[in-house]
């Protein structure tokens, strides 16, 4: 096996920025790759550390599974806190690590993405779709995407310029992967996790996106996960919001993340000074007499 091939079977990792920085984790959606983020990746650097993944091309992980290497991916290098921005499939994965509770998530925002998926019957249709397709359908579909890419992408220079990688990663067991996603997400069902969730939780989205009908998965957000904070729809976008509006995108993340942190910052103060008033308590009243001098114990 070459060193190439190794590297797409093992879990991959991408530090942007200096540690000081708040830290943003990219958790990718079906393609499971970091080719279509690169405009965010631009839009965002100097503002925070953006920590981003590329999933290994496999056919038997669980989202436990993922959720665990992910944990230990990050513990390598040296991260142990910071936020979680799920693209699509990606919020299923985020989901995982919000339910095994050992990574010290501050926050966690959905980028077209959902808790169950709102269309599971399409989910399914889609999995058995795509291990059906013949390989000279998938080149001519391929083909047709990137066409389309160019004019979808076309506020994203960075993201323009990986769409040669993005199609060229697009073979057969990439294929397989996709496919075994998507019976991930058919299978799973979060929303045990969403309702207990004591973490700030948003939505962020493309005003066209069928894929992922947003207007369902803001409606059981709203009704079920107390912790919802904001729910955000770019006009100018799509299903991939990240990369289609990228600076608008990048902007309201930071916004939210300014905000979590600014709250944080007040009730760490507020706290100090409930500390600081506190009585001397049952000790020091034992010592000192309700007259204020010393009891007889001490003289």
């Amino acid at each position: 096996m070459t060193s190439r091939n190794l590297a797409e079977e093992q879990l991959q990792l991408r530090v942007h920025g200096e540690a000081s920085l708040p830290t943003l984790i990219y958790l990718p959606g079906l393609h499971g790759d970091w080719t279509l983020i690169g405009g965010f990746r631009a839009a965002v650097a100097g503002r925070a550390r953006f920590v981003e993944f590329t999933y290994p091309r496999t056919v038997t992980w669980s989202l436990d599974d993922y959720a665990a290497a992910i944990e230990e991916a990050l513990a390598q290098h040296g991260i142990t806190d910071g936020w979680l921005l799920g693209e699509s499939y990606g919020s299923q994965v985020l989901w995982a690590l919000l339910g095994r509770g050992k990574f010290q998530a501050q926050g966690a925002i959905l980028a077209g993405g959902f808790v169950r998926h709102p269309l599971r019957w399409a989910v399914r249709l889609a999995e058995k779709l795509t291990g059906r397709i013949s390989d000279a359908s998938v080149v001519r579909l391929i083909f047709a995407y990137a066409k389309i890419a160019r004019f979808r992408y076309r506020r994203s220079p960075e993201t323009l310029a990986s769409l040669d990688e993005f199609i060229a990663r697009r073979t057969k067991p990439d294929r397989l992967a996709a496919q075994h996603r998507l019976r991930l997400i058919a299978e799973n069902d979060p929303r045990p996790i969403a309702r207990q969730t004591q973490l700030p939780v948003f939505g962020l989205t493309g005003i066209s996106d069928p894929i992922v009908p947003w207007p369902w998965v803001r409606r059981w957000l709203r009704k079920n996960c107390r912790p919802l904070r904001d729910y955000r729809i770019i006009w100018s976008a799509d299903h991939n919001v990240l990369s289609t509006a990228p600076q608008q995108a990048v902007g309201q993340v930071l916004e939210w993340m300014t905000l979590v942190g600014q709250e944080a910052g007040a009730r760490n103060r507020m706290a100090g000074r409930e500390a600081r008033r506190q009585p001397a308590g049952p000790i020091m009243d034992c010592l000192v007499g309700k007259t204020g001098y010393p009891s007889a114990a001490l003289r």
